[in-house]
C-alpha cells in the first residue's frame, strides 16, 4: 500500500513538473496583435497613397512570410521563447520596412498604379 501511495505521489510530482513544458502553448496574442497592426498600417498607406502598389505588394509578401514562419513555429504544438524572439525580430524588421516605404516620398495619390513624384518648387534666381 505504501509503495502504491509513493508511486502515485511520484507520478503526481512528475506531472506537476512537466506542466510548465506544456504551458508553452501556441497562443501568441502579442504577435497576432502586432501583425494586425502592421496589416492596418499597410492598408492605410495604400488608401492614402503613401504606398505605391508595388511597395504594398512587397510589404504584403513580407507579412505572408511572417505568417508562414509563425505557422511553422506553431506546428509542433508550442512556441518556445527562442521562437518568440525570432518572430519579434522579424516583426521589427517588417515594421521598419513599412515605415521606410511609407516615408520614402514615392506616392500614388491618384491610385492609378504609377508613382506620383512630389512637385518640386523651383526658385528663380535673379
Amino acid at each position: 500500500m505504501k509503495t502504491l501511495h509513493a508511486r502515485l505521489t511520484l507520478a503526481l510530482a512528475v506531472s506537476a513538473l512537466a506542466l510548465p513544458v506544456f504551458a508553452q502553448s501556441t497562443n501568441t496574442p502579442n504577435i497576432d496583435a502586432r501583425e494586425a497592426n502592421q496589416q492596418r498600417r499597410i492598408d492605410q498607406g495604400e488608401r492614402s497613397g503613401a504606398l505605391t502598389p508595388r511597395e504594398a505588394n512587397r510589404l504584403e509578401k513580407g507579412e505572408a512570410h511572417m505568417d508562414r514562419a509563425e505557422d511553422r513555429m506553431k506546428a509542433d504544438g508550442k512556441v518556445t521563447p527562442r521562437e518568440r524572439m525570432r518572430m519579434e525580430h522579424m516583426e521589427n524588421r517588417e515594421s521598419r520596412a513599412i515605415r521606410r516605404e511609407k516615408h520614402d516620398r514615392q506616392h500614388d495619390f491618384n491610385h492609378d498604379g504609377k508613382v506620383d513624384h512630389p512637385r518640386m518648387e523651383r526658385r528663380h534666381r535673379n
